[in-house]
């Protein structure tokens, strides 16, 4: 079943970086440029002097924008290996409430909110519902709350990831009438949120593609048991001509660096993000998996001339 049915952006990242010093700048401008043009194309800079992350839809995709930058802008990077997109999501309903409160002398810092938060229909996003009576919160505080959510939901509970498709209700809290302020009440609402994702049954979701295979009869079953290795799922096969088409769904983890060996037309396309199942190795829970802060991409050697490195990861970036 599907988690998300919309792609909310790229599903793969790479770290680059100019092998030449001093070409930081002429890569920013670059990228910008690029970025212009495609806007299924993200770029962030992880420092000044560290390697710039790109993300894209695909490994080809990101192969000919590095491509690009060599071709085009002439410059030779470092590309690492390409690092599967995960998000984050919840199962079920769940509440907190959380108080923030400060005093340094003088004025203070008081805020408190209950918070309600739920699974979000498929690919929906974020909503936030106030249903705030009688004045509990000051109206000058709803908007701050919500704030301190949608930075939350940048950095999952579970595994450092984006959380999407949540619904989150503010349906309680109080104010202090001289220590209340906008950012006592931004904090409270983030700590209140990430309280009740913690108990709303988290999971973590891993981008599914959909791969389509053209091949002769004598490699089909060869074909389909790799498929099935990879936790594929066969959709359908059909024959064309004197060829059999497979189509199948597999995770995008699974089929990093895959073309690479593959005799015979293929084509790889996103589909859905679904949760990705239990992993023992990341410390898996009833919840599905413990927290664990993803990796950025790092850059390696290698070179925008030529394809980005075969393999990469098989399961989500360990800590």
């Amino acid at each position: 079943m599907s988690d998300s049915n919309t792609q909310k952006g790229p599903v793969l990242s790479v770290a680059i970086h100019p092998r030449t010093a001093g070409d930081e700048e002429k890569l920013l401008r670059a990228m910008n440029i690029l970025v212009q043009e495609d806007s299924a194309i993200r770029m962030e800079a992880t420092s000044a002097e560290g390697p710039t992350v790109l993300s894209g839809m695909s490994e080809l995709h990101l192969e000919a924008i590095c491509d690009r930058l060599l071709r085009e802008f002439d410059l030779q990077l470092d590309i690492g290996k390409p690092t599967v997109i995960y998000l984050e999501t919840v199962r079920k309903s769940a509440e907190a409430e959380a108080r923030y409160i400060r005093q340094t002398g003088g004025a203070g810092n008081y805020a408190h909110c209950k918070l309600r938060v739920e699974p979000n229909e498929a690919g929906k996003g974020f909503e936030f519902v106030n249903d705030i009576k009688g004045g509990v919160v000051r109206k000058e505080y709803i908007k701050p709350i919500e704030q301190g959510i949608l930075e939350s939901l940048q950095g999952g509970v579970l595994a450092g990831y984006e959380i999407v498709d949540v619904k989150v209700t503010l349906f309680d809290g109080s104010y202090h009438d001289v220590d209340s302020n906008e950012m006592a009440f931004q904090i409270a609402g983030s700590m209140a949120f990430k309280e009740a994702a913690r108990k709303a049954t988290p999971v973590l979701l891993e981008p599914v593609m959909t791969l389509e295979i053209t091949v002769s009869e004598e490699r089909m079953g060869t074909i389909i048991g790799d498929i099935h290795l990879r936790r594929g799922r066969l959709e359908s096969i059909e024959q064309a001509g004197g060829s059999q088409v497979i189509r199948a769904f597999v995770p995008l983890a699974e089929l990093l660096g895959y073309g690479k060996d593959l005799r015979g037309y293929h084509s790889i396309q996103f589909a859905r993000y679904e949760a990705a199942p239990r992993r023992d190795w990341l410390g898996g829970d009833g919840a599905g998996i413990t927290a664990n802060k993803p990796v950025r991409p790092s850059a390696g050697r290698g070179s925008a001339s030529v394809p980005l490195l075969p393999g990469g990861l098989t399961e989500p970036p360990r800590q």
